[in-house]
């Protein structure tokens, strides 16, 4: 199995997830020219807590066709305010077309019999390629790009995609997620800033999980 863990809390928290049902676990983490890959560190900080391969890809080149975007933009600044509709200018349409694809393709060169991403209920809000609805429709898509080439039951899973972020914390819990070694804010300085809308969602679901934050952020 491949799983794309870009070291966010979602994301690390798959990893250990997939780790402990006794999955071969493969991490891919994509460099697609975003404001900051501090997250990646954590990424693979994960992989080796787990003992599993890592791989870091380079698609920086992307960045540059995506302008209007505060993540692959340098001019459209991160907004100190959470966003709950669509049209965010934190949410870069079609990234996750993008990633899938690439674990896909490599996923099906290795015979992998799954690609699992770490969307969780929320993200459907914001980016319609986080929703139940886009997962089947790539796996039809893939089937076709792929007859032949790859295993017949290779296909993407999201186990958390049902699930709020807070029932992620408490699962992540479980199995001993270090939390201060995941990374969701946004601006990519030294501390998590604690105001973006990634931090928002990460502050209010370790409230409604009822867990400790360990997270240093810069304003409370």
């Amino acid at each position: 199995m491949i799983a794309i863990v870009s070291g966010g809390l979602d994301s690390v928290a798959l990893a250990y997830h997939l780790h402990s049902q006794g999955h071969d676990l493969r991490m891919l983490s994509v460099d697609y020219g975003q404001r900051h890959r501090k997250e990646h560190a954590y990424a693979e900080l994960a992989a080796k807590r787990l003992s599993v391969p890592h791989e870091t890809v380079d698609l920086r080149g992307i960045a540059g066709l995506l302008p209007g975007y505060s993540l692959t933009d340098d001019e459209v600044g991160v907004p100190d305010q959470h966003y709950t509709a669509p049209g965010s200018v934190n949410v870069v349409p079609n990234r996750n077309v993008i990633l899938l694809s690439v674990a896909y393709a490599a996923a099906a060169a290795v015979d992998a019999d799954q690609v699992a991403m770490g969307s969780v209920a929320e993200d459907a809000v914001t980016g319609s390629d986080c929703s139940p609805a886009f997962i089947e429709s790539f796996n039809a898509m893939e089937r076709i790009a792929c007859a032949g080439y790859a295993p017949e039951q290779l296909s993407v899973v999201a186990p958390f995609i049902t699930w709020p972020k807070h029932e992620v914390i408490k699962r992540g819990e479980e199995l001993g997620v270090p939390w201060q070694e995941t990374w969701s804010c946004f601006k990519g300085r030294e501390e998590q800033c604690g105001v973006c809308a990634a931090c928002h969602d990460r502050r209010q679901a370790f409230v409604l999980a009822d867990v400790h934050d360990p997270t240093v952020y810069t304003k409370g």
